[in-house]
């Protein structure tokens, strides 16, 4: 056990596990399998629970397995972590994020073979990158990955869990009379998974001053990454799997009556734009307060800022995606977050 000359935190052993894995980061992953389910067009599910489940732990055992991997450093530069100011041992911390790894994808297995192999290839970016490229330029790019594959990870395990319930869907052994919406491959989640890997890409970047500050060019590009973002997610589009007729009825009961899903497709628009702009707010407040001043803490707030603006941004690309009514719904964990994270740092 690395012993600290430091005097050791306040707070008992429920505290102390609570920061090895932060809880209060915890909520930015559920809206990941979310996205992906509105992005393939299919109602959250069964599938979509798994998927939830193996990404909570499959990001509870990458904090774990991070501060194994970092208690020596940490032992120098933040003797307060609960590695190495013994409140949890290596062995702990190491076993606690083996187990989480192999709950993740047993759950995963649960939603079927394809989820399984995106949750493999997620928890095997997320072992790599603490274990060998956390301080390495392909750091920032591991990370992208590994938020991007969690979206991917929703995806897959909503259209299989959607394909088994639906005797005739593609896959399923069956042919004709399913919806066409559980037809949808998970192909099409891949523009909201690369959304989201961008901003993880540049929150990463910024996390590599956070202990010792000094750097101006990692939050401003974080914030014009974050502008650039919010601008395309709120130019919504119609989405093809809640289209009607293209013109009204010319005769009989819907003679003039708008398509039904119209009404649908402009709360999207209305709301989607106001969900982008939750996002950009959200990031880029403590990122300029961190260009203007790079000390450690005001570089640490940006990261926090970064890591909660998560939530708006999954929330609008689910309204971008026709599920508007799911992603006010997850904004609701925004003030959630925060409240957590005054007593229990997300980084």
């Amino acid at each position: 056990m690395i012993r600290s000359p430091f005097p050791r935190p306040a707070g008992g052993r429920l505290r102390a596990w609570s920061e090895l894995l932060r809880v209060s980061a915890l909520l930015s992953v559920p809206g990941d399998a979310l996205a992906g389910a509105a992005a393939v067009g299919v109602r959250p599910g069964r599938g979509t629970a798994w998927a939830v489940g193996s990404s909570l732990c499959l990001y509870e055992a990458g904090m774990a397995l991070n501060d194994w991997a970092d208690r020596h450093e940490d032992a120098a530069e933040r003797p307060h972590r609960p590695v190495p100011s013994g409140r949890v041992s290596p062995g702990a911390a190491l076993g606690a994020a083996g187990a989480l790894t192999a709950a993740g994808l047993a759950l995963a297995a649960r939603a079927g073979r394809p989820p399984l192999a995106v949750a493999t290839a997620l928890a095997a970016t997320v072992w790599a990158y603490d274990l060998r490229l956390k301080h390495t330029a392909a750091g920032p790019a591991a990370m992208a990955t590994a938020r991007g594959l969690d979206l991917l990870l929703g995806a897959t395990a909503t259209v299989s869990a959607a394909r088994r319930r639906t005797p005739g869907a593609p896959g399923a052994g069956g042919a004709g009379g399913a919806s066409r919406r559980t037809a949808v491959p998970p192909l099409t989640a891949l523009p909201p998974a690369a959304v989201l890997a961008a901003h993880t890409y540049a929150v990463t970047a910024v996390s590599r001053h956070e202990v010792q500050g000094g750097s101006t060019a990692a939050p401003l590009g974080a914030l014009a990454a974050a502008t650039v973002l919010g601008a395309l997610t709120a130019s919504t589009r119609p989405d093809p799997y809640h289209q009607g007729p293209a013109h009204p009825a010319p005769y009989g009961p819907g003679a003039g009556r708008r398509p039904a899903s119209v009404p649908r497709r402009s709360t999207a628009q209305r709301v989607t734009p106001l969900l982008a702009a939750v996002y950009v707010r959200t990031a880029a407040r403590p990122l300029l307060h961190a260009a203007l001043n790079p000390s450690p803490l005001l570089t640490g707030r940006a990261v926090g800022g970064g890591i909660r603006a998560m939530i708006p941004l999954q929330a609008a690309l689910m309204s971008r995606s026709g599920a508007t009514a799911g992603g006010l719904a997850l904004l609701g964990l925004v003030p959630l977050t925060r409240r957590l994270a005054r007593k229990v740092s997300p980084t």
